[in-house]
């Protein structure tokens, strides 16, 4: 990543969304810089009148604005993998945001590419994560970009300073300094920050709803809906196979009637500071329980302890905007191989804010019901069990036949039989606790 000067930069693409924070970079890039910008819109869902933002942008400056479809690769290559981690940041936050950043930012890059530029900009702050997810992106993919980040360098230091630059310089921009929420939207979640979240003692507003409804307002009925998935990936929605786009946008309408996949939550910034944040993920919520689900009839027991095990690293490394990373891609060699068996459908009930699976099958299930039955059956000695406890105890109970001779003063190996365990009367000692022979 090249060291940024203002001599060296003659043409810039800048992330380009239309909001605020980009709106007024069109113009501070070309005063600042004397440069071309060239604006890049790429859509991950947010469900945005593109060809406004195409106009938008000319209208502001840029001499070009490329839009870019890139919702089901965000889905294929980002949601979907991170589903199939189970990667859930801080245990709440199903990374909606975390996860587009690195499909916008391979996508500027193309386009930095395409029109030759020699730098590329992005709109996040100095404070926040994305500015890390992003510039850790160009590194990966163009290291030999000039990176700008006007937050960090011009002197507005304040969305009301944004809009107050906006306003001398006749430029449109959405919302108003006294409605200051910042809200980001893609196909995974919506995510609101800003205004009177920043007092974690407030409630946030109802207004603050996108995809989701009051739990107290949905309805008074369940009702279950069923995924089926292949290989970890989800395929279809009660019986209807869906392109990925379709079916998470269908399941975002179904379980957001139902006020599923709101959390209100304070997490812990890349940068070191805390946050708060409203988030909405209703089509993510229920996939992610549903995966779950199968996961228990699918995979083996040391497999799916292993893929729990790095659920919380992969949340963090896309939190953290390590995507690119080689530990990513090899977590998501070992997740494609231990799902190669999670084909089946899952019925998820749906109810006043709750998304709980009901029912689930797989033709590569591990559930035996002659195996697992408390009924009579013919495929289990239950007599084999006496060995296989005894076993399995075995190290507790030579432990415990050393703690109980130290506590006595006696060599333990001069005990006539290794399977009985003297009882002591005297307190349990914790292990590595036990008495010395000759203390008092």
């Amino acid at each position: 990543m090249n060291t940024c000067t203002k001599k060296n930069v003659k043409r810039v693409a800048l992330a380009y969304s239309g909001g605020l924070d980009t709106s007024v970079m069109v113009t501070w890039l070309k005063e600042n810089y004397d440069c071309e910008v060239v604006a890049a819109a790429v859509d991950v869902g947010q469900r945005e009148d593109f060809d406004a933002i195409r106009e938008k942008a000319l209208a502001t400056g840029a001499i070009a604005c490329r839009v870019v479809d890139l919702r089901e690769r965000f889905l294929t290559e980002c949601a979907f993998p991170a589903l199939k981690a189970g990667a859930v940041y801080e245990g709440r936050y199903l990374l909606g945001t975390s996860l587009a950043r690195p499909v916008i930012a391979a996508a500027q890059v193309e386009v930095a590419r395409e029109f030759d530029c020699d730098a590329v900009a992005h709109g996040c702050t100095g404070k926040g994560n994305d500015q890390v997810r992003f510039e850790l992106a160009y590194q990966a993919l163009a290291p030999e970009l000039t990176v700008i980040a006007p937050w960090r360098e011009w002197e507005i230091t304040s969305r009301e300073d944004a809009f107050a630059y906006a306003a001398e310089r006749g430029i449109p921009v959405p919302g108003s300094p006294r409605k200051l929420y910042s809200i980001d939207r893609n196909l995974w979640h919506t995510s609101f920050e800003g205004g009177i979240l920043e007092d974690p003692t407030a409630a946030a507003p109802d207004e603050l709803r996108e995809l989701t409804v009051d739990p107290a307002a949905a309805p008074d009925t369940p009702e279950d809906v069923t995924i089926s998935f292949e290989r970890g990936v989800p395929l279809a929605l009660n019986g209807e196979a869906l392109d990925p786009v379709a079916l998470v946008q269908k399941l975002n309408e179904t379980a957001g009637a139902h006020g599923v996949g709101r959390v209100d939550l304070v997490e812990n910034r890349l940068v070191g500071m805390k946050s708060r944040g409203v988030y909405e993920t209703p089509a993510g919520t229920v996939l992610l329980a549903a995966l779950a689900d199968l996961e228990a009839l699918t995979l083996d027991r040391d497999t799916a302890g292993f893929k729990r095990g790095i659920a919380d690293r992969y949340g963090e490394l896309v939190y953290q905007g390590l995507w690119f990373s080689p530990l990513r891609a090899a977590f998501d060699a070992f997740l494609d191989e231990a799902h190669a068996m999670s084909t089946g459908d899952v019925t998820v009930r749906l109810f006043k804010g709750s998304a709980m699976p009901v029912a689930r099958a797989s033709r590569f299930s591990l559930y035996r019901e002659d195996l697992a039955t408390f009924e009579e059956d013919s495929v289990y000695d239950q007599a084999d069990a006496g060995g296989f406890v005894r076993l399995w105890g075995l190290p507790s109970s030579l432990a415990a036949r050393v703690r109980a001779a130290a506590d006595d003063g006696r060599d333990w190996t001069a005990t006539a039989s290794v399977e009985t365990v003297r009882t002591s009367s005297k307190p349990m000692q914790r292990p590595g606790r036990a008495v010395a022979s000759g203390s008092g």
